[in-house]
């Protein structure tokens, strides 16, 4: 007999609204960022903001993480310690972490969870955080299907790989190009995300090989199709990224992934959702509507083509079709697609995405609101439907928690008990005179106990224990109804299960017998943690040494296979000098290959 997993839809919130409505759309826990200490500086929120998304969590059986995934300097550790202590209060289910130093702190008994700014890509790193007292490891998403098995086939740590969103061209948390270049620190939270500009590929010998485009910016992770082989390979918490995204976002990629899901579920039983209740979506589902670069499967089944993005950075949305006649003030499209007023329209011209806003539509035929330059048979996108936003923009989700109704009948006059579909219940007794029912009372007692309005439950059986018909007035019924839902309520709270677990000192071997700026060490509870564990840190992190000579991007994307020039492959595309240079108008990067590991480094060439 196969063992039962919970599986977790792990979704972002950008905020409590976003997060409540990633739980009614079917996600199973929702991670959001705290003020000051989160990898996403804009998506920050208060203890209080965050302990009010996990009062309504709750009574999903939904989890709420809190990232916490900076590097530390030594003078705010005291600030996240106490931090953190609110966070428990407030019953956070996790922290995710990057920082070593948090380890050294005297914490309450949170679970944490280690953060993919860890660089979590070896069985030996996620051996070492399963020791060191970490509840759940985030991979990195450069690993394939095959090595997310062979790491969780040799560890027993909750394995998390993300499933959808942006991609980092750099390994998470080795990434410093932001701070060398803008000052602003991706491990601080403040990517400038440099990685999305245009810039001219040139050689050693100052040709340019290719000019003005995206060549570092990457297509969207979308692992849609690939999920039951993840669940397979190990993987229990299935995260999608956007702790930036607005809510009609999350609520498209969330809902379509429960779905999803849930129809795997049915085919594997050993295999079941992490949190309570069934969500009823009141839309159409299309992940292409959502914001998007394109889709990649990424590294998911090895080294790939076209997972890259040198046109633009911008959403490209969906595909609708060519264009087929233009008149002075109108397209034709030759398109199956339903085109609305408002809609937003897109094209490559050149290597940039050109917009236009629909100001009429006619079936395919269309009126901007300003004639774009655009020619006959090229390719437009949709990357803003006004009907599906506007539908968006409205209540599109319920989500219901099955209980069934008993009642029966006592000597001094009825017993109710409510049983949900987590096996908590709740009973009440009352009093009643009770008279011969002049006719059938059944449908009409089901009917009243079945008005669960804008609760969480719904009642989907009702037993009626009586050895003869009772009379039962349709107001009693209401009344009990509503005693025994607010006593259910109150269980559910007090029954739901909060993971304790207390940090404790270890000291088995890291890893790296040597750790350079790399390790990310940027207080002195941090060096202390790798000391402990029996490594030298050699340098601080990249924010606090000499910046100088340092490579600045570690990338399993690699500038020469995108461009048909990998020297695996059986012929170049075009020819060149290394070393290779990505140029714009402030700076100019180098790029270095080590065709061995199959990767490439960016520096600054001073």
């Amino acid at each position: 007999m196969k063992t039962i997993k919970k599986i977790e839809l792990l979704a972002p919130a950008k905020n409590k609204e976003t997060g409540k409505e990633a739980i009614l759309h079917g996600a199973d826990a929702v991670y959001i960022g705290v003020q000051g200490f989160s990898a996403r500086a804009a998506a920050g929120n208060s203890v209080e903001e965050i302990a009010e998304l996990v009062e309504f969590a709750h009574l999903y059986n939904a989890r709420v993480y809190v990232a916490l995934n900076t590097i530390l300097y030594d003078n705010e550790l005291a600030k996240v310690e106490k931090l953190i202590h609110e966070l428990y209060r407030a019953n956070v289910d996790a922290l995710i972490v990057q920082d070593m130093g948090i380890l050294q702190l005297n914490l309450p008994p949170i679970p944490l969870h280690a953060s993919t700014q860890t660089d979590n890509r070896t069985v030996e790193k996620v051996q070492f955080l399963e020791k060191a007292g970490f509840s759940q490891v985030v991979l990195a998403r450069e690993l394939s299907i095959d090595e997310i098995s062979n790491i969780a086939s040799q560890t027993s740590v909750p394995i998390e790989v993300f499933v959808h969103g942006a991609l980092c061209v750099s390994y998470s948390g080795q990434c410093y190009v932001s701070q060398a270049i803008t000052k602003r620190s991706a491990n601080r939270g403040e990517c400038a995300q440099l990685c999305r500009l245009p810039y001219d590929l040139v050689d050693a010998n100052g040709k340019v090989i290719r000019r003005n485009e995206h060549l570092l910016s990457l297509k969207d992770f979308n692992q849609f199709d690939n999920l039951e082989r993840l669940l397979d390979a190990g993987a229990v918490s299935l995260k999608i990224e956007g702790r930036l995204k607005d809510v009609s976002y999350v609520k498209n990629v969330v809902a379509a992934y429960r779905q999803k899901l849930d129809a795997i579920f049915e085919k594997h039983p050993e295999f079941i959702r992490a949190s309570s209740g069934k969500s009823t979506i009141d839309f159409t589902l299309n992940l292409s509507k959502s914001f998007n670069r394109g889709f990649t499967d990424y590294f998911s089944h090895g080294r790939q083509p076209d997972i890259w993005s040198f046109n633009s950075p911008k959403s490209i949305g969906e595909y609708i079709g060519t264009v087929q006649k233009i008149d002075v003030n109108s397209l034709t499209i030759k398109t199956k697609t339903e085109l609305h007023n408002g809609d937003g329209l897109c094209f490559m011209d050149r290597n940039d995405l050109t917009g236009f806003r629909v100001n009429r539509a006619e079936n395919n035929r269309i009126f901007p609101a300003q004639m774009p330059k655009i020619n006959i048979g090229t390719k437009v996108y949709r990357n803003y439907d006004h009907d599906f936003e506007n539908r968006l923009s409205r209540p599109t989700a319920t989500r219901k928690i099955a209980a069934k109704i008993a009642i029966s009948e006592t000597p001094f006059g009825f017993a109710l008990q409510i049983t949900d579909e987590d096996k908590n219940h709740a009973t009440i007794t009352a009093e009643f005179e009770k008279k011969p029912a002049q006719k059938t009372q059944k449908e009409n007692i089901s009917t009243q106990l079945s008005k669960t309005g804008n609760t969480i439950f719904e009642v989907t059986d009702v037993y009626i224990n009586y050895i003869q018909e009772w009379f039962t007035p349709s107001s009693l019924l209401g009344e009990w109804r509503k005693v025994l839902i607010d006593s259910l309520l109150s269980v559910r709270k007090i029954n739901y299960y909060q993971e304790v677990k207390k940090a404790v000192s270890t000291s088995h071997d890291y890893p790296e017998r040597q750790l350079t700026y790399l390790g990310n060490v940027s207080n002195e509870k941090s060096r202390t943690f790798y000391m402990q564990h029996n490594t030298q840190v050699l340098q601080p992190a990249f924010e606090q040494v000499s910046q100088k000579n340092k490579t600045l991007m570690f990338s399993k994307y690699c500038v020469k296979y995108a461009l048909g020039c990998c020297p695996k492959g059986t012929e170049r595309t075009f020819e060149f000098q290394e070393p290779l240079y990505l140029t714009n108008n402030q700076f100019r990067l180098r790029l270095d290959f080590d065709c061995k590991k199959c990767e490439m480094y960016v520096t600054i060439d001073n």
